[in-house]
């Protein structure tokens, strides 16, 4: 297994535990995974995942709560639908009370 499909298979394990409901970010799991600086990479992976089920992508946006990824989705308006499904508030691509539903890893998988 190469570094890039074993990093990549850290974040989906990562985003695997992102509760019903929450969101967490690009950042916020290359925090975790001990890659700061690697947000961008952690985007890729989850641009991988979306024909995965087991992992739910669609709980992974940017920093500010902006559904940056939805375009790689089935359909431009999957990503906030699954979102809606769980009970997140949506509006304009972007995430309503971000603050209140983010899930940080580093904190929440002590």
């Amino acid at each position: 297994m190469s570094l890039k499909e074993s990093f990549f298979n850290d974040v989906y394990e990562v985003v695997k535990l992102v509760p019903h409901g929450r969101v967490t970010s690009y950042g916020a799991i290359a925090l975790y995974l001990g890659a700061k600086s690697s947000a961008r990479m952690v985007g890729w992976a989850m641009n991988s995942a979306h024909g995965d089920p087991q992992v739910p992508a669609h709980r992974v946006v940017n920093r500010n709560g902006m559904l940056t990824g939805k375009h790689h989705f089935e359909t431009p308006t999957a990503m906030e639908e699954r979102l809606k499904q769980e009970g997140v508030e949506v509006k304009n691509d972007k995430i309503i009370n971000f603050q209140e539903i983010f899930w940080d890893p580093s904190k929440e998988l002590l």
